[in-house]
């Protein structure tokens, strides 16, 4: 709630002569909240700078070797190197660490005992204060080849127990590890700390929760237990003894398959009373597990696993979803789709759905079996809110994209379920059909502006002014309550529809230019009307002399998008009496040949850009030639940096836009004070242009 509050811990806590760990001493204690009274000599303080990054920051430095240490820098710094993306660092290697790791100073082994090695000096730390001897990695993937070797020189071959973090890469590397480390002669266990929640927890985490007693690393070593086992039939045997033999029956996971394990009760029973008065009579214990061991029953279900991510719901329409993961044992490709709540309900209903999304997914289950996944998967399931359109939305104030968001000038890429992680909100657009591939800045090229100038002249740059603005309809609406259209008419082969392609590739649309409301119906135009939101739709008006096609559209039916109000409303199919009214969130461009002929109402709204062929020269063709064949991938960043200042382009229309409809009013043959308001926005969505993409003085 106050991150000012216990952040800034350089300058809170700045080193002095007498207390030069002292930035260091604060981050452990206050931040990671350790007891550094004993481990103060573990580490020392050092000092971070780079020569593009956003800050310098205090450092807190683990020594590995002579001339080798690994730093975690006090406070995140960006790193953005000219032509590259931004990086946001943590930490920083010096020296090569392959092959070692980082060990408490007093560290102490001894033949046969247990060792843990966790990725991060700080995880390990936590550990040691818990009375577990620990060592850090530094990294998933790096296997301390070198000091296991030492080790085994001096005869001391430990308990290695793989404590590294429970995701995808440090489950993948305790695999690979424990089989090398095992090819060298070493025991070795390992230990996963559960992830239920949004964010991953560590062994510090773990620490400052107080979840490091004797029952919670039970429970951690059962995980890494589960890892290990060397079959479905010893994993099914771990989790029974777990659950304190509660469950007789239930579903697990191994080798990327799903198993059912079912201990039959009365054979169960029988050869439990039978192991326990043989000649050689079995403890209760070991008798319950070696019963359990040989009447213990396990077959596949799925040849593929199946992982419910979370609950999604569209509220217009009231229907809902679960998002699911299929993996398959191959490994090679995972899929995501979803299943209806009656697709989850019934065995062949989810074995129908499982095949038609994942190409031989095949579950043979029962229904009761599904029911058990079911409900352990279902619990506590996490909620993502969604929009059915690609751009701006409103009521969460962030541009959604397909693979990433942008909200408060912060870039938020998807997450490998398919959503955004924007703060506590959890939000993903289920529009399928319109794809943006938004570009990096080091493949950005910044001089389009002045190919469009060179191509296209004022007209060119009003159009490319209207397009900004359009990133910004649903905020500008809201600001003026109305954002007008762009009618981009002229003879044919006047460079109309390679100016709106190339303006489409801002936005990171590829081979677009519009649709010809002609040719479509009501239904299909109100859709395309609302699959996106500050974006434009570009209308192609074609084949004006026939009338019977021409009957089909009427321009009166934009009339209420100029507000950024509903264009057709239809009823909701739920027996009752609720209708579908969804708001026009975009702006409007009409491209055609000759002008739009409408009423007085619509003429009104529209900024007019009439292009001719007349003063084409070599020069601009050549520039629209390069505009033509530019790839997407190198103009669409523009989308991003735009979208990234918007605070700063939203005040100069605020600003700005008054001033300019005020000039405007005050021409005599300007009657209409939509008109001065329509185009003062546009003047000073030009000023916004010119601030963004340093245009030159003259062209504005």
């Amino acid at each position: 709630m106050y991150p000012d509050a216990f952040g800034r811990i350089n300058e809170r806590f700045p080193s002095t002569t007498e207390a030069p760990n002292a930035t260091a001493d604060a981050y452990m204690s206050h931040v990671r909240h350790l007891d550094i009274r004993g481990i103060r000599s573990w580490y020392r303080q050092g000092h971070f700078r780079h020569k593009y990054g956003n800050r310098t920051t205090a450092t807190v430095v683990f020594d590995v070797a002579e001339g080798i240490w690994m730093e975690r820098l006090i406070e995140p710094v960006t790193i953005q190197e000219p032509g590259d993306e931004p990086e946001k660092r943590k930490a920083h290697f010096v020296g090569k660490h392959g092959g070692l790791w980082w060990q408490p100073p007093d560290l102490q082994l001894v033949d046969g005992e247990e060792l843990w090695l966790v990725e991060g000096c700080i995880d390990a730390i936590a550990l040691a204060l818990n009375g577990i001897k620990a060592v850090a990695t530094l990294s998933a993937g790096n296997y301390p080849a070198k000091m296991l070797a030492a080790l085994a020189e001096r005869g001391i071959r430990p308990t290695l127990v793989w404590a590294l973090d429970n995701d995808r890469t440090g489950r993948k590397y305790t695999q690979a590890h424990v089989k090398a480390a095992r090819e060298a002669g070493f025991c070795c266990k390992a230990a996963l700390i559960p992830q239920h929640g949004q964010a991953k927890r560590d062994w510090n985490d773990v620490h400052n929760a107080g979840e490091l007693e004797e029952q919670d690393l039970l429970t951690y070593r059962y995980h890494g237990d589960l890892l290990l086992a060397p079959s479905a039939h010893e994993a099914g045997l771990l989790t029974w003894q777990h659950s304190k033999k509660k469950l007789g029956s239930f579903s697990l996971e191994f080798g990327t398959r799903t198993w059912w394990w079912h201990l039959p009760e009365d054979t169960f029973m029988r050869l439990r009373k039978e192991l326990m008065e043989a000649e050689d009579p079995l403890t209760s214990e070991e008798a319950d597990y070696e019963a359990a061991r040989r009447c213990g029953q396990v077959n596949d279900i799925a040849n593929c696993t199946f992982q419910f991510l979370y609950f999604q719901k569209l509220e217009l329409t009231n229907e809902s979803w679960y998002y699911a993961r299929i993996r398959f044992p191959h490994g090679v490709y995972e899929i995501k789709d979803t299943f209806t709540g009656a697709q989850v309900a019934s065995g062949s209903e989810f074995k129908k759905r499982l095949l038609g999304i994942a190409p031989g997914a095949l579950f043979t289950g029962a229904t009761w079996q599904l029911n058990w996944i079911i409900k352990h998967h279902l619990d506590a399931i996490r909620i993502v809110q969604t929009v059915d359109f690609i751009g701006y939305s409103k009521e969460h104030r962030a541009w959604i994209f397909n693979d990433l968001a942008v909200t408060g000038a912060k870039v938020y890429p998807i997450n490998d379920e398919d959503f955004f992680e924007i703060g506590k909100l959890s939000v993903k657009s289920l529009n399928q059909s319109l794809k943006l591939h938004i570009g990096t800045q080091r493949s950005y090229r910044s001089d389009w502006i002045e190919l469009v100038w060179e191509a296209f002249g004022p007209r060119g740059i009003v159009a490319a002014a209207f397009w900004l603005g359009s990133l910004f309809a649903e905020q500008i609406r809201e600001l003026h309550k109305s954002y007008p259209f762009l009618e981009v008419v002229g003879e044919a082969g006047a460079g109309k529809s390679t100016l709106i392609e190339f303006l489409w590739k801002l936005v990171g649309r590829n081979d677009y230019e519009g649709f010809d409301p002609n040719k479509s119906t009501l239904a299909a135009r109100a859709r395309i009307m609302s699959q996106v939101a500050n974006l434009p739709v570009c209308l192609i008006e074609s084949d004006r002399g026939d009338d019977a096609k021409q009957k089909q559209f009427d321009w009166d039916e934009l009339k209420t998008a100029y507000n950024g109000r509903a264009s057709r409303a239809r009823g909701v199919a739920n027996g009752g009496n609720d209708t579908n009214e969804p708001a026009f969130r975009g702006s409007v461009v009409v491209s055609q040949n000759a002008p739009v002929n409408a009423s007085e109402a619509i003429m009104q709204r529209l900024i007019h850009l009439k292009f001719r062929t007349g003063g084409h020269t070599r020069q601009s063709k050549v520039a629209a030639d390069t505009l033509a064949s530019m790839p997407v991938e190198e103009v669409s960043y523009f989308a991003l940096q735009a979208t990234l200042a918007e605070d700063k382009v939203m005040r100069t229309v605020a600003e700005k836009t008054p001033d300019y409809e005020a000039e405007l009013g005050k021409h005599p043959e300007i009657r209409s004070n939509r008109i001065a308001k329509n185009h003062g926005q546009l003047m000073a969505l030009v000023d916004a242009l010119a601030d963004l993409t340093g245009m030159e003085h003259d062209w504005r």
